[in-house]
């Protein structure tokens, strides 16, 4: 058995940056992280962003997040199978048992799959390095990819390869891409971007079946259509990882519920990341699947594990740049609610506020609108001081 003083469980952003906090506070201690990714921790954003639009974004300088650094060891490409809190220690699929003093669960999500379709070399889920260099091969031989599910990995992935010279098809179940986040005119100017770069959008639509060969993937649509693929992404969003802190016994609802300080049932295991359901001091209880919430949480779950008892306090942004467009937001993003939009040019630059049913801003979307969240996050504080009628000009670019 391997003991460590600090063992983490999953390796993507979170646990660099939870291994980096926990430095900040303690120079020595033993650091263990247990990954199902044949990968070090990297940057994941880029396997939809850069990697696709920006020739000279290397893989070791600016992806790899060189977690090493630390003097963390690696556990890779094994997955962990249990958690027993009464002896602290955690078993593998290799049948290896490591010990902690403090664990951080950061388990991240499992992708929702596609009906008949299992992961393979052609069947992507798109949630790791190796599923990008998958893509990347078919889509640099002139591929036709369809992507499935138009939200905010379906249109990264969808322009990142389209862009690559690669036939691309995407079924959106949504009767406009970005439908259920934009208004409605900002929506279909964004669309036009996809048609413009040639992207063959089935709208509407869903997959009901598919079936797979060593040569191709072939897709039937919940209208008869049928569509043949040299590879197929789905973009359909993930199913936070849970089952190991539920087979432990810690309290799980959306995800695994934590304290304002990341920390479980249990006062010597901390959750973090996509997985984790923590108390927002702006927006109340929610779990937030974005890059700044990996990175700023899993920090300050670093430093509690090295017992700084600090209140996590930050209310993360997310951001997506597709062709030449792009955004910064906070909070609630989804036409469910009640938007008032303020442009300087429509649908080019401009700020979006969603309300709610009582008229108070739950999210703020900044369209090329940069380095303004802070200004974003204090309108959500102050929201309930705020009327329709004082937003407009209150956030400009």
């Amino acid at each position: 058995m391997t003991d460590y003083r600090y063992l983490i469980i999953g390796g993507g952003m979170v646990a660099d940056a939870a291994a980096r906090g926990v430095r900040e506070l303690d120079a020595d201690g033993t650091i263990g992280i247990l990954s199902e990714d044949v990968d070090r921790p990297y940057a994941r954003p880029a396997l939809s962003k850069k990697l696709w639009t920006d020739p000279d974004f290397s893989w070791d300088e600016k992806v790899d997040l060189h977690t090493e650094e630390t003097g963390a060891s690696f556990v890779l490409g094994t997955a962990v199978t249990g958690i027993d809190r009464a002896s602290k220690t955690v078993t593998t699929a290799d049948g290896q048992t490591h010990g902690y003093e403090r664990l951080l669960i950061a388990t991240g999500g499992k992708p929702r799959g596609l009906p008949g379709l299992e992961p393979s070399d052609r069947v992507l889920d798109y949630r790791s390095a190796d599923d990008y260099r998958k893509l990347r091969e078919l889509a640099d031989a002139g591929a036709h990819v369809v992507v499935v599910g138009g939200g905010y990995i379906g249109q990264e992935i969808t322009a990142g390869v389209v862009q690559n010279g690669a036939r691309v098809t995407l079924v959106d179940p949504d009767d406009i891409v970005g439908g259920r986040m934009f208004p409605d005119d900002l929506a279909r100017a964004f669309q036009q971007r996809f048609v413009d770069a040639g992207v063959d959008l089935r709208l509407g639509r869903r997959v009901e079946s598919g079936t797979q060969t060593a040569d191709g993937v072939t897709l039937t649509l919940d209208d008869g259509t049928v569509l043949d693929a040299d590879a197929v992404v789905a973009g359909l969003g993930i199913e936070p990882a849970t089952q190991l802190a539920v087979d432990a016994g810690l309290t799980v609802r959306d995800g695994i519920v934590v304290s304002s300080t990341l920390l479980t049932d249990d006062d010597s295991v901390f959750a973090a990341g996509d997985v984790a359901e923590y108390p927002d001091r702006i927006l109340g209880t929610r779990r937030v699947e974005h890059v700044d919430n990996a990175q700023q949480q899993g920090r300050q779950a670093g430093r509690n594990l090295a017992d700084a008892d600090e209140t996590y306090d930050h209310t993360p942004m997310f951001y997506s740049d597709v062709f030449d467009m792009g955004y910064e937001a906070v909070g609630q993003v989804s036409t469910k609610l009640r938007t008032v939009e303020d442009w300087q040019d429509p649908t080019v630059t401009g700020v979006v506020y969603y309300l709610d049913d009582d008229d108070t801003v739950r999210g703020v979307l900044l369209w090329n609108v940069w380095d303004k969240t802070d200004e974003a996050r204090k309108v959500l504080a102050e929201a309930n001081s705020l009327t329709s009628d004082m937003l407009p000009g209150r956030i400009t670019a």
